[in-house]
């Protein structure tokens, strides 16, 4: 018995021991971070390290902190032994021109992370804000900030898009500084469409007009010949495209229609949706609001894993900290042993 409570004793022990240096790690790492990386966030009275963060800004400050940081170790591309000759070869035939609509104060708090993440993948990259930053950069236009305002920005982005950028890119993308959108999906989509035709594509909502029109959040995406069309019978015509006041994407998709530009379907051969206007686990998880499902989404807000292609295209509502974990999860993570070989998912032309 002796021998028995010995051992038990010696295995407690070394057990507390355990335990105690790796809360003596955690916390002397935690106190090296305050103290060295970001400094003016040590503050050793009253600081709360409960999770939810919301309440005590120097921890929001932290967060924000350690999400730019998070890219510096992912790169480890010398390990991976993908084969993207498929995408490169696209990259360079199907060329896509991404401008992102951002605002002054939105410049830090979600502009850069897109910037830091999808849009490395676009042929041309423009951030369109109401102010001009050289830094940054973006790009400034004549248009005041708040949401009745997003029309009058987004007819002048394509307006700029199509004085400085209409030879550069076949398609030009549409989205918001809180959009995911997986730019090899987007360019297989596209591969299959002609960008000399006056084409537009996203998540169809019924709405409004009469061919419907594309959610604004979930990005759209435009093809030369419907840039072209805006360009020169559009942006200076009112009676043809009203810059008002009232929703950005109504607006533009009633613009677009006037121009005589066809908002086609999106699906993929299996009828599944690559466009969405919410965030991944709201599809996942089937919890789509009424008035998407009923009211708005020309698919019956169809959700679900099965009911979304295994090349969707974009994602809305994305915070920062999820751009890197939809980075990780798409382009890092790998299950040993499983080759991904490409599918046939467009339809037929």
């Amino acid at each position: 018995m002796a021998k028995l409570n010995f051992f038990l004793g010696l295995c407690i022990g070394l057990s507390m021991t355990v335990i105690i240096q790796v809360f003596d790690i955690t916390s002397t790492f935690k106190d090296f971070y305050l103290r060295n990386i970001n400094p003016e966030a040590w503050k050793p009275h009253g600081l709360s390290c409960q999770p939810d963060s919301q309440g005590d800004p120097r921890l929001r400050k932290i967060e924000d902190d350690l999400i730019h940081m998070r890219l510096q170790n992912t790169d480890d591309g010398e390990f991976h032994q993908d084969n993207d000759v498929i995408a490169k070869q696209l990259f360079k035939t199907v060329r896509i021109a991404c401008w992102i609509l951002t605002s002054p104060q939105n410049l830090e708090k979600k502009a850069i992370h897109v910037k830091n993440t999808w849009t490395k993948r676009c042929n041309v990259v423009v951030f369109i804000s109401s102010q001009k930053n050289d830094s940054f950069p973006t790009v400034g236009v004549n248009a005041k900030e708040g949401r009745q305002h997003l029309t009058a920005k987004s007819m002048q982005a394509f307006k700029y898009l199509y004085d400085h950028h209409l030879g550069d890119a076949d398609w030009f993308l549409k989205a918001d500084d809180d959009t995911y959108v997986i730019m090899e999906n987007l360019r297989y989509f596209l591969s299959g469409e002609d960008p000399n035709k006056p084409l537009y594509f996203g998540q169809r909502f019924r709405p409004f007009l009469k061919q419907g029109y594309a959610s604004g959040g979930a990005g759209y995406v435009i093809s030369k010949e419907a840039l072209t069309r805006y360009g020169r019978r559009g942006f200076d015509n009112a009676s043809v495209c009203r810059n008002a006041s009232g929703h950005e994407d109504v607006e533009m998709g009633r613009c677009l229609q006037n121009l005589g530009v066809v908002l086609k379907p999106s699906l993929d051969a299996l009828n599944r949706t690559r466009f969405h206007c919410l965030t991944p686990e709201t599809y996942i998880g089937n919890h789509l609001p009424a008035s998407i499902a009923k009211v708005y989404d020309v698919e019956n807000g169809r959700a679900g894993a099965e009911n979304m292609s295994d090349y969707a295209i974009s994602f809305h509502y994305v915070s920062p900290s999820k751009m890197y974990d939809l980075e990780f999860f798409i382009y890092h993570l790998r299950p040993y042993g499983i080759l991904n070989m490409p599918q046939k998912l467009n339809l037929a032309a």
